[in-house]
């Protein structure tokens, strides 16, 4: 009975703060629909929302319903996905690694799949090949980094993954590099510096369709294995000990995180900050234990991904791009978070 009656506190308390991120986020959707170039105030979003639910006219100019169905929803659902994708995958590397350091680049996912999109913009190819494109090319760099990692042998496999990921990393900035070097400076070289920095602009529902389908499958083993997280968190010898197949485990959680980026990353282009910063976060609200801290996270990320996404686009007279915009706000933030919570981890 003592046991229950101390469990319950933090029960609540997870509970609470899984519904404060599900109510934050709820409001800042609503918020972003409204907001915008061409505003809409909240009582012509809910007439013209019930008249395209209902099927029953409505007396509103139709351009309303096309900047709320066709242009802003659309994105406001991308960042969505984008920002929980990423948190998400952030939550895994964090909690397999150990190292609260790690995130969705550690592996070189972002740096593969910015080269294959430079790549694509470089032979002029269509939007949808250069989606392809970055897909592929940052499934191929956290396999390049995987394949170095098992045959360099007898050192500490996650620091050699480590190791890998930087490698493989930078050499795929430096062909990035090249590529912009390379590039036609009136017409490619702005292409690849954009999508390098990251915006949802392009993202259409098609896109949107095929990212989600991909996240899906990606977050289906992560959900399905998050208490065998909570054993492999404290480490190999420990997690065997009780049972675990750490290598299996390793393999299926590095996989699943990196195809939820990957998905991520090829629609949006290079995110930085958010699967770095809003584990941090989520593990202030709900500890470590990753079966609360991934839908937390997943939550808190789309969240921050969407509100810096109404910043871009409301901010200046041109969209400013979504990666200079974490940047700036994640950077300070996440030295206050380093300067206020390093015990979170012991």
């Amino acid at each position: 009975m003592p046991s229950i009656v101390k469990s319950n506190p933090r029960r609540m308390r997870l509970r609470s703060s899984l519904w404060i991120s599900i109510v934050l986020l709820a409001g800042i959707i609503l918020f972003s629909c409204l907001i915008g170039r061409y505003s809409v105030s909240f009582r012509e979003f809910v007439i013209i929302s019930v008249s395209h639910i209902s099927g029953t006219p409505h007396d509103l100019p139709i351009v309303l319903e096309t900047v709320i169905f066709k242009i802003r929803l659309p994105r406001v659902l991308a960042a969505v996905l984008v920002g929980a994708a990423l948190a998400a995958a952030g939550a895994t590397y964090q909690s397999l690694f150990r190292n609260p350091l790690a995130s969705p680049d550690i592996l070189g996912v972002s740096a593969g799949a910015g080269l294959g999109a430079a790549l694509a913009i470089f032979l002029s190819l269509p939007v949808g090949a250069i989606q392809l494109m970055a897909f592929v090319f940052g499934l191929g760099a956290v396999f390049a980094v995987y394949g170095v990692s098992r045959i360099v042998r007898g050192h500490d496999p996650i620091l050699v993954l480590v190791l890998a990921g930087v490698v493989i990393g930078t050499l795929a900035g430096s062909c990035i590099s090249l590529l912009k070097y390379l590039a036609d400076p009136y017409d490619q070289l702005p292409a690849i510096t954009f999508w390098l920095l990251g915006s949802l602009n392009a993202v259409n529902t098609s896109d949107m369709l095929v990212t989600l389908a991909m996240v899906g499958v990606g977050i289906i083993p992560l959900h399905l294995l998050r208490w065998r997280m909570n054993l492999m968190s404290l480490g190999d010898e420990e997690a065997r000990a009780l049972g675990a197949n750490t290598d299996a485990l390793r393999v299926a959680f590095i996989m699943a995180a990196t195809l939820i980026t990957a998905a991520a990353v090829s629609i949006s282009g290079v995110i930085g900050w958010v699967g770095l910063m809003i584990p941090h976060v989520a593990r202030l609200m709900v500890g470590p234990d990753f079966r609360a801290l991934l839908p937390t996270s997943m939550f808190l990320g789309a969240s921050y991904l969407l509100a810096v996404d109404d910043l871009a686009r409301t901010i200046a007279e041109i969209e400013v791009p979504l990666g200079i915009l974490t940047a700036f706000l994640g950077a300070p933030f996440f030295l206050w978070l380093l300067s206020r919570s390093g015990r979170t981890w012991n």
